[in-house]
């Protein structure tokens, strides 16, 4: 289970709750920003916040969207940036601005880049068709044609059904990394049909978000805001992870975060 942090103190907040390793999400790192998601705006916010969260003691992978607009040189340069960051991994998506999908010949093109540029890093490809309700049929060509393309692991959110992931999880030998989507499968029945890495995407930001709002609206009327760390948690919290001055281990390449 990866869980997907938007600033340091969710990162450090994730690390704390006991989980193994953390991601970005590209929604909550934009709206932070007063962005929109998906536009490729967001590069100096995304590599700012890959530094922060390189304090903390597990691996963490960063969603660089369709790697901010740039072409195999840029999104090369991009990765090694990532690696000056602390980075383990990145997630490189297929999807373009304005809802569209790259042709896969040009996807292939970034991904042998960003390997041949950083190998250490491991590469999630992500497969935006069934996300976005295009070229649904081009699907299992992608996953492979990104596999061979040198990448580490295949990411495909949206996919509708058990028989459609397993599909997925059985075309090619690399882990298959799907999106939580409550009460569709539980994190058992998606390890049962092959999935390596479930990503909860900008869910917990979005909860968070909303929970904020909540918690302000309660103020207002008099009510119970709900559970909430206490200022002092939140202090040590950050405090302690933020005096770390070493990055995680480095990690072989191809190595899951």
């Amino acid at each position: 289970m990866l869980p997907n942090a938007w600033d340091f103190a969710s990162g450090a907040a994730l690390v704390d709750a006991g989980f193994a390793a953390v991601g970005t999400t590209s929604l909550g790192v934009a709206a932070a920003a007063g962005l929109p998601d998906g536009e490729g705006l967001v590069r100096a916010e995304t590599i700012d916040l890959a530094r922060k969260l390189s304090r903390l003691p597990v691996p963490v992978t960063v969603d660089v969207e369709s790697g901010f607009g740039g072409g195999p040189d840029e999104v090369a340069a991009l990765a090694l940036e990532l690696v000056d960051a602390g980075a383990a991994g990145l997630n490189l998506e297929d999807s373009r601005p304005g809802g569209t999908l790259a042709e896969p010949a040009r996807q292939v093109e970034l991904i042998s880049a960003v390997k041949a540029a950083a190998p250490s890093l491991f590469l999630n490809a992500r497969v935006d068709t069934h996300w976005l309700g295009v070229a649904e049929d081009s699907t299992m060509d992608r996953v492979v044609r990104y596999a061979e393309a040198g990448a580490d692991g295949v990411f495909v959110p949206g996919l509708p059904d058990s028989t459609a992931i397993r599909a997925v999880a059985d075309a090619v030998e690399l882990p298959l990394n799907v999106l939580y989507q409550p009460g569709r499968h539980t994190v058992a029945e998606l390890a049962d049909l092959g999935v390596c890495r479930i990503s909860t995407g900008s869910l917990p930001f979005r909860v968070a978000l909303h929970a904020g709002v909540r918690a302000a609206l309660a103020a207002r009327d008099d009510a119970s805001p709900g559970p909430a760390f206490s200022y002092p948690e939140v202090q040590a919290m950050t405090t302690r992870h933020s005096l770390r001055t070493t990055t995680p281990t480095t990690r072989s390449p191809g190595t899951n975060p």
